[in-house]
């Protein structure tokens, strides 16, 4: 839930800069190759390869390239925002990115890689095409995957699971547009309530559950779900990433497996 909390923390300059002119500079006059393929579009992160050693992405990792070269994204734990200059068959960003701590090593490990990599002082990034793939290569050697975003997974029938990296054991929830159900697990017990989605907000009833007692940190991920039971909540789907939020309340993040 780390991530969630990325959105109130105010931006800083990621290493690199925010350039004064970036934005009169992002978009020329002249279309070339690399603004032909990113902007107007969301791209998924599909990983990353750097000094030898690939790295997987988080599902949630992307960047968006607006067509009037603004861009935001997502690292990891951590949001950024900014400019994207086009040169020719490159690219370069100027971004500024929240300061939340990132407990996760692995997505800590990828999201710094990845944060350099688009922070490169000395060099844009040379944007390819291969079929619906693109990458993004520095002069090092340093290569971004990338897949365009297709669209946004859907609230029901979906398994999403918690990325709390508290909840070891894969606490998860998927909601029925038939039955009118959200039944899953809060991490160490099976759950079920009822769930009627409206207007964007999910009223879902009081929760039925298993009475297994776990360890204390899966009980505790379970506690922590269950405030999110017998409420209205707010929801949100951002390609496979599911929010859901009470009011005047906290967040807790899901996230749909590729």
């Amino acid at each position: 839930m780390a991530a969630t909390a990325a959105l109130s923390v105010p931006f800083v300059a990621a290493c690199g800069g925010e350039r004064a002119d970036a934005g009169a500079s992002a978009v020329g006059t002249t279309t070339g190759p690399a603004e032909r393929t990113l902007a107007g579009s969301r791209w998924n992160v599909d990983g990353i390869t750097a000094n030898g050693t690939t790295l997987p992405a988080p599902v949630d990792s992307h960047i968006t390239v607006g067509d009037d070269g603004r861009t935001d994204g997502r690292y990891a734990c951590n949001h950024f925002r900014g400019e994207t200059e086009f040169d020719g068959d490159r690219v370069r960003f100027s971004v500024s990115t929240t300061l939340v701590a990132c407990d996760d090593e692995p997505r800590k490990t990828f999201e710094r890689t990845l944060s350099r990599a688009l922070s490169l002082p000395d060099g844009a990034l040379e944007v390819r095409v291969n079929d619906d793939r693109v990458t993004l290569t520095a002069d090092d050697g340093t290569t971004v995957r990338l897949s365009e975003n297709t669209g946004d997974t859907p609230l029901h029938g979906t398994k999403w699971k918690n990325t709390d990296p508290d909840a070891e054991s894969g606490s998860h929830l998927t909601f029925d547009e038939e039955k009118g159900t959200v039944s899953g697990s809060l991490g160490c017990n099976k759950v079920n309530a009822e769930a009627t989605v409206r207007d964007g907000h999910i009223t879902v009833g009081t929760p039925t559950t298993t009475r297994m007692v776990c360890e204390d940190s899966l009980m505790e991920t379970e506690k922590r779900l269950l405030k999110f039971f017998d409420t209205t909540l707010s929801y949100r789907v951002d390609h496979r990433t599911m929010t859901l939020t009470r009011e005047n309340g906290p967040s807790v993040e899901f996230f749909a497996p590729a």
